[in-house]
């Protein structure tokens, strides 16, 4: 599987030439063979007369021992000013084709066009969780890669994706747009306008993110079709790759806590604030989504997370088929832990018990490597997250690697207003595995 993307990797820049390039080889072919068949009285003696002219003048400029080797250096040379000539010429054309196209499209077409290319030859990605983990993941893999699949949990019953699951019964669309703005190759105004949310003195608007109605609108006026209201909301971002709900369904989580106690609904799971001890998917029977599925089979490399261990992990392991793909997918399948921990849901946890979790609620086989977090965040950081019962996730290296995993260790953190996942550092060691 890595060897084929390695190939495919060397061959982006040409990639779709060659099919145009062996028609305009075959066609100049025939061209000259019938050009050479239809006109063969003309062109003998004109052929003839030139080559003894060629010899005559090579022979007073070289000794005559040397007008062969003369004549075929000065064959050569004239192939190569051809195919440089021919090369300019259709290199030109292209551009001027372009600037009829699209007048306002900047220097650099053909770099554009090649990079284009390289990134729709680049690695299969399946990238899988939910919440701000995923979306800020995928903002790092859209610059080596257009064939990503984010995989995307549905079970989000809060704030303005909770009402539209009130109101229209639709899934909820709010984590599915923040991976939709995350991979959008848009202007930032279209992308802006997609995550604008509405100040609290909106009345009933209140709390709402415009993409999250955008998508609501475009479900009424696909008739119900939630994937298809999601597909035209890819192609107004022109997002690289695509996502995918985990599942069509309408499903919701079940958390049965350390107690004992039973409470259903993201939302309330988190404000209970204790352990959980299992959870599941209500209701059985939820069926993936079959592209999803196949996404898994076929990709060159898999990630899971980061994100909400309980809420934006576990709820798409529970999905029946989508474990069980993971367990079969021959390719580098990697955990991404946290970088820290969350209120009423991880509390104290360290890395081995974000991956005991998983197994013990998805079962075992899912990942064979975890990416941990090494970096330590600055004091004035650390006290923000303090206040709000948050810390490090501690990264017990010995005991993952005693669970059977290859752990992936570094300073993968990017500390601004917040302590999260540097992409491009979690992308940049990701796609080593591949190299």
């Amino acid at each position: 599987m890595i060897r084929r993307y390695r190939l495919r990797k060397l061959l982006a820049p040409t990639a779709g030439l060659q099919k145009a390039v062996g028609m305009f080889a075959l066609g100049f072919f025939a061209l000259l063979l019938g050009i050479g068949l239809s006109f063969r009285q003309i062109l003998q003696p004109l052929i003839h007369s030139f080559s003894v002219r060629i010899h005559e003048g090579m022979a007073r400029l070289v000794a005559a021992d040397q007008v062969d080797t003369a004549e075929w250096l000065l064959g050569g040379a004239f192939l190569v000013m051809g195919s440089y000539l021919t090369y300019r010429g259709v290199r030109s054309a292209f551009n001027h084709v372009f600037d009829i196209i699209n007048p306002n499209l900047p220097p650099g077409k053909m770099d554009v066009y090649f990079r284009r290319q390289q990134l729709a030859n680049g690695p299969r990605i399946v990238s899988m969780g939910g919440g701000t983990g995923l979306s800020t993941l995928l903002r790092g893999f859209k610059h080596h890669s257009s064939n990503i699949t984010a995989v995307v949990t549905v079970t989000d019953d809060g704030g303005s994706s909770g009402r539209l699951i009130q109101d229209k019964g639709m899934i909820p669309p709010g984590d599915i747009r923040n991976c939709l703005v995350a991979l959008s190759d848009a202007e930032k105004a279209m992308t802006d306008l997609f995550q604008h949310r509405f100040r609290g003195d909106s009345g009933s608007l209140s709390g709402h993110a415009i993409g999250n109605l955008l998508i609501a609108a475009l479900v009424d006026q696909a008739n119900g079709d939630f994937e298809k209201a999601v597909q035209i909301a890819s192609d107004v971002l022109a997002i690289r790759g695509r996502v995918l709900p985990a599942t069509l369904d309408h499903v919701r989580l079940r958390a049965v806590l350390e107690d004992g106690t039973e409470v259903c609904g993201e939302t309330r799971i988190v404000a209970a604030g204790r352990r959980i001890r299992q959870l599941h998917l209500d209701p059985v029977g939820s069926i993936a989504h079959p592209s999803a599925v196949d996404a898994i089979k076929t990709a060159d490399i898999i990630c899971i997370g980061p994100g909400s261990v309980y809420t934006s992990i576990i709820p798409n392991l529970l999905v029946p088929g989508i474990a069980e793909a993971l367990r079969q997918a021959r390719v580098p399948k990697i955990y991404i832990c946290n970088v820290m921990t969350q209120k009423g849901e991880s509390d104290d946890f360290t890395a081995s018990e974000h991956v005991k979790a998983i197994v013990d609620n998805a079962g075992p086989g899912l990942f064979d490597m975890v990416l941990v977090n090494t970096g330590i965040p600055s004091e004035s950081a650390l006290d923000k997250y303090r206040a709000s019962g948050s810390h490090t996730v501690e990264a017990d290296i010995d005991r993952l690697r005693q669970m059977g995993l290859k752990v992936l260790q570094g300073n993968f953190m990017s500390e601004t207003d917040v302590v999260r996942h540097d992409p491009m550092k979690v992308v940049a060691r990701v796609l080593m595995l591949l190299n």
